[in-house]
């Protein structure tokens, strides 16, 4: 009975986690996309002991607050399904630099599921975006978009690598306070950044959230958004590890652009549904890939 009760907390815990991460990213989704593409007003304005000490997160905090900033301009110039499409193929830059810089081998599978995200990727960027779509963009320009949502993910390959370096060198840092240090950092660039000079872009901004209400309770969503969704992240990783986080994470995206193709208006053709799926075919593959390699990992015995 005990064991019975043991697995049903954990099941309701896992769906918790779920329902948190869906959540938070599908609406902070929608509310970055609105952000993006909505015109306000009538002129139609868009616009721990142990753990590491703060300091060492400061070149990772470069990294991390000029790379969301590139996925978010892409969206004047590219859908949000489109955005969404390019961020999901991590996974390309990371083997192009370990087969060329560090002489890694991968396998034949590993490649297969690359080339379905590339491919994928790149029929959905060269297909015919529905005029409705070009409408609600700030400046169309694909080349532009597509290329900024790809320095993005090489600004979070930084940044992913230097908070494993971090984690290597104070083994004892927690999930959190790498979130504290990585924020801390963020908000002192940002705030140097929009109000450091007279005419920094944060007074502007201020002074359109206040001729603008609705615009500012937009932001502040979707702020809160991204922290809720970092803890339900932490906590599922935590409880169940990273091939969970990255199974939810991924379905997520998928159901992100179902949502904006359903709610916010960005038709997608059949073939564009093609490469979509195509796409995460692929990252379900490699998400299979990874749990098969867990599962020819010996587990540890308890000590007696």
């Amino acid at each position: 009975m005990e064991v019975h009760g043991s697995l049903l907390q954990r099941v309701l815990v896992f769906s918790f986690c779920v329902v948190g991460i869906w959540t938070a990213y599908i609406y902070q989704g929608v509310l970055q996309e609105t952000l993006s593409t909505k015109r306000f007003g009538p002129d139609g304005n868009s616009r721990n002991a142990g753990g590491a000490p703060l300091w060492t997160y400061w070149s990772a905090g470069i990294t991390n607050t000029i790379g969301p900033a590139m996925g978010i301009e892409a969206l004047k110039y590219i859908s949000y399904p489109a955005q969404v499409l390019a961020k999901s193929s991590k996974m390309i830059p990371v083997m192009l630099m370990g087969t060329l810089v560090y002489k890694q081998r991968y396998s034949f599978p590993e490649y297969v599921c690359t080339l379905l995200v590339a491919g994928g990727v790149s029929i959905f960027a060269l297909l015919k975006t529905s005029s409705k779509t070009i409408s609600k963009l700030a400046r169309p320009n694909a080349p532009l978009g597509y290329g900024l949502c790809f320095l993005n993910l090489a600004f979070d390959g930084f940044t992913n690598a230097t908070q494993d370096s971090i984690k290597a060198r104070y083994p004892k840092t927690s999930a959190w306070e790498i979130m504290l240090g990585m924020n801390l950092w963020g908000t002192i660039y940002n705030m140097i950044y929009m109000f450091g000079w007279p005419r920094g872009s944060g007074f502007e901004a201020v002074q359109f959230c206040k001729s603008h209400p609705e615009a500012a309770w937009d932001i502040l969503l979707f702020c809160l958004c991204g922290a809720v969704g970092q803890n339900f992240i932490f906590l599922t990783i935590s409880r169940f590890g990273s091939l969970a986080n990255t199974t939810i994470t991924t379905t997520r995206k998928f159901v992100s652009i179902v949502v904006s193709s359903l709610l916010s208006g960005n038709p997608l053709s059949t073939k564009q549904w093609g490469s979509v799926v195509m796409v995460f075919s692929g990252l379900s593959y490699n998400t299979y890939l990874k749990w098969r390699k867990l599962q020819r990992v010996p587990k540890k015995r308890k000590p007696m």
